[in-house]
């Protein structure tokens, strides 16, 4: 028993020695960590808040720069990756496939009856078609004059290169900014080219691409899709994430017109009915503009030979000058209407143009409660809390174009017939 004790004392005193141990350090650590901060490395961090906070007040206050108005996006590539992004469409993945002979089927000795009828003419279902078709009288590539200056567009070179030095004194290269011919082109699933129906054409902004923006970002075609309109939309690539607002071949006489009859054919053949091609030549557009597309909308307005078939006006803050055009179709044009929906950036113009319009005598109104009516000229303004970025997807109210959809479809005199999805209701 003795020998126990001393075994178990010897083994007990170990323990307790082995605990002091372990717990020195520690406690040390937790003195070192109930310390305050080092006075050099607080001021420092102090005075780096205070450079930060100095920089976003000058952000604000310089709120006009298109730096600020368009953030820089979080990748830098011209488009997404090949698993982001859809496939262009050529004109040849339309048309019709030559049937493939197949040897016949050996002849089995008995007959299966059928569980289903096979009715030869069944509509199979169709999704949303949303594709990339490049199209020869799209803005870009532009060898022409700027009207403007009446001096060639392409007022830059070196070496083999060319370019444009924009306003701003930077110079975009034809190469990098220029050259891309193609048009997003969106059918919903519930569009009948057989019913009255409309054709969108967007103008995108500064700094944008078709498919990071104009589809992903600013949800055009989920936006006319979700109108339940009859509607297609074309979305012309305009300078490639680029600061600059150019028309391209929309500056010249007869541009747009050839663009839509060119679109027409395209839209046929993407539609899977080439007979529809006199369909889409004649059918109604409202042109909407977002920031810098207030360039090629009023020059289409203007020269493209086509003003007639505009049913529709759409700006979305973009009245950042040509306001003589602006007024001169609505003037003109009093069976269709005209939005301006507007922040600050481009309340002065807006303000300029409604003055205009008025000193007409052409009525004005100044909100979007009512539906759109032939000769509707609208202007509204939005708050503080609605960036210019987000306009597209935000302005008087979320999804602005699906909005102007639906009460143009509400108008019969619009000559828009509103699709719904639901089965009983497309046979209206």
């Amino acid at each position: 028993m003795r020998a126990d004790r001393t075994s178990s004392g010897a083994r007990g005193h170990a323990l307790r020695v082995g605990l002091i141990s372990a717990l020195v350090p520690l406690s040390l650590t937790l003195v070192q960590c109930g310390k305050a901060p080092n006075p050099a490395a607080l001021a420092a961090n102090s005075q780096a808040n205070v450079q930060v906070v100095a920089k976003t007040n000058q952000q604000v206050a310089s709120g006009d720069t298109f730096e600020d108005r368009f953030p820089a996006p979080q990748f830098g590539e011209r488009f997404p990756s090949a698993s982001e992004s859809f496939l262009q469409r050529q004109m040849s993945d339309f048309s019709p496939k030559r049937a493939v002979q197949q040897p016949p089927p050996e002849q089995a000795p008995y007959k299966v009856a059928s569980l289903e009828p096979q009715v030869p003419y069944k509509r199979s279902p169709r999704d949303d078609l949303t594709t990339l078709v490049s199209m020869k009288s799209s803005a870009f590539p532009y060898f022409g004059n700027n009207p403007a200056s009446d001096a060639p567009f392409l007022n830059v070179a070196k070496g083999d290169r060319r370019g444009h030095r924009s306003y701003s004194g930077r110079v975009f290269w034809l190469d990098e900014t220029y050259n891309d011919s193609r048009v997003l082109m969106h059918v919903p699933e519930h569009f009948d080219v057989r019913k009255p129906g409309v054709i969108v054409v967007f103008f995108h902004g500064n700094g944008a691409t078709l498919e990071r923006d104009v589809r992903d970002r600013q949800l055009v075609p989920k936006q006319i899709t979700d109108s339940g309109a009859n509607a297609v939309l074309l979305a012309p690539q305009m300078a490639v994430d680029a600061a600059d607002s150019s028309a391209g071949k929309f500056w010249q006489p007869g541009g747009f017109k050839r663009f839509m009859a060119e679109s027409a054919d395209h839209l046929a053949r993407v539609t899977g009915d080439p007979n529809s091609a006199r369909a889409f030549a004649n059918m109604p557009i409202v042109i909407v503009g977002y920031s810098g597309g207030f360039l090629p909308t009023a020059w289409s307005l203007e020269v493209g030979g086509i003003s007639d078939r505009v049913r529709g006006v759409v700006l979305l803050d973009a009245v950042y000058g040509e306001m003589d055009k602006f007024a001169s179709w609505i003037e003109n044009h009093r069976s269709g209407f005209f939005v301006s929906a507007y922040t600050r950036h481009t309340a002065r113009r807006d303000r300029e143009l409604m003055s205009m319009l008025r000193q007409k005598g052409i009525s004005v109104a100044e909100d979007m409660d009512g539906p759109l009516r032939p000769g509707s000229v609208v202007f509204v303004e939005t708050g503080e809390g609605i960036t210019h970025r987000d306009y597209v997807t935000r302005a008087w109210t979320r999804d602005p174009l699906k909005d102007v959809l639906v009460k143009m479809s509400a108008t019969p005199a619009l000559a828009l017939t509103r699709v719904a999805t639901s089965s009983g209701a497309s046979s209206r």
